[in-house]
């Protein structure tokens, strides 16, 4: 649509709301405020329109504060602490110089609509070279009890480095790529530390673009604390009764809920399993004193099952070649003897967990730096100094149900 026709006919610019809930609650939580163009035919959207840089700033500033003034005025009715989302890019957020949307905010704050009730949803890519002038006008806007969300973060990485000095209440994360085939586990990986960023800087996480259980399921998984897509709902003239989706939710929380468990299950049953046959194996093997001739042993023993073995002592330091498996054939590797791995994480936790409990440790899943293939590693102590390190096969991982 022509960027003229809707800033000649301005009345029927509007505001939609889709709603965003909430994990921990199953209900509406906050309403993103988006632009909406009414015609006899038809409501368009008018995300184009704010993302056209051919269009002045001055321009596209005037409608979103339109949208919103309109949006707030409908708003007044509900419940205190139900939140707002203002998608804004940084550009705009900049070159608002006379802080028409802090005095917008301000107007409404009078008539009981409390800052701390918005979130500036920042897509912070956009700020062409300006990070700094940006860091210092969210900072302001904190001042005021506004809470800031960092946009996109899903399909847009290259400013991981600059989240820790934005310091946002909220990180919200694209799972649009998940629904494409191309999005294996490399992509899910990258998201997953996401959520372990958002919970290292305080910082909740809101998965968008949610279309499908799958991603539901993923976002649960994954730490989010808000859900928002199509899958829920879609944008709405109105205001929706907050409790829509509860009992869906919950019901589909609930099966959630079963499938981690018995994958859980799996993995402590496993644990227990590889943890009792392979102390059989060391009891049995006790007289070998050589670790290269004790991998060999084990290596015929658990020919189906893992691909790699080697030995550590407390500090990480290999104590032992490795014992790797090529098609049929193990073969030895001296040379990563005395090598140290007390670098990779959790590797010092787990030893001092292993020696305490004097059990072993099956760990999560991740994958391997020399073959690239996604796998898990059993460890165990062989006793009070030296550590037994046993990466499994993908393909007896596989075989495992709920464990890939």
């Amino acid at each position: 649509m022509d960027a003229l026709d809707i800033l000649s006919d301005l009345d029927h610019v509007i505001p939609f709301f889709q709603p965003i809930f909430s994990a921990d609650e199953h209900r509406i939580i906050a309403y993103e405020i988006l632009g909406r163009f009414q015609t006899k035919e038809e409501t368009i959207s008018l995300g184009p329109f704010f993302q056209d840089k051919e269009i002045p700033e001055e321009y596209r500033l005037e409608v979103d504060l339109i949208i919103l003034e309109k949006a707030f005025n409908k708003a007044k009715h509900l419940e205190k602490d139900i939140l707002f989302f203002i998608n804004r890019d940084a550009e705009l957020l900049i070159h608002d110089e006379e802080e028409k949307l802090l005095q917008l905010i301000t107007k409404f704050s009078r008539q009981g609509l409390n800052p701390n009730r918005i979130v500036l949803e920042v897509s912070e890519r956009n700020s062409d070279g300006k990070s700094k002038d940006l860091d210092h006008l969210l900072r302001y806007y904190r001042t005021f009890g506004m809470k800031i969300a960092i946009d996109k973060m899903g399909n847009d990485s290259s400013h991981l480095d600059r989240i820790s000095q934005l310091e946002p209440d909220i990180l919200k994360v694209d799972l649009q790529v998940l629904r494409s085939t191309a999005a294996g586990p490399t992509y899910q990986n990258i998201l997953f530390s996401l959520s372990m960023l958002a919970r290292k800087i305080g910082a909740a996480l809101l998965f968008e673009n949610i279309e499908t259980a799958f991603q539901l399921q993923f976002a649960w998984k994954n730490g989010g604390r808000f859900y928002q897509g199509f899958y829920l709902s879609k944008p709405q003239v109105d205001f929706l009764d907050r409790g829509i989706m509860k009992e869906r939710l919950k019901q589909e929380c609930h099966e959630f809920i079963l499938s981690e468990k018995k994958k859980l299950e799996n993995l402590f049953s496993l644990r227990e399993e590889f943890d009792s046959r392979v102390q059989d194996m060391l009891n049995r093997n006790r007289k070998v004193l050589h670790y290269t001739q004790l991998l060999e042993v084990l290596s015929r023993e658990l020919d189906e099952i893992a691909f790699r073995m080697y030995i550590c002592d407390e500090d990480g330091f290999q104590k032992s070649p490795n014992l790797f498996k090529l098609d049929d054939s193990w073969l030895i590797q001296p040379e990563y003897e005395g090598k140290n791995w007390s670098w990779r994480p959790y590797f010092l936790e787990n030893i001092i967990k292993m020696r305490n409990e004097k059990k072993g440790i099956l760990s999560d899943r991740y994958n391997d730096i020399e073959t690239g293939v996604a796998i898990r590693t059993f460890c165990l102590p062989i006793n009070s100094q030296h550590f037994l390190f046993i990466d499994l096969s993908s393909s007896y991982l596989f075989d495992r149900e709920g464990l890939f």
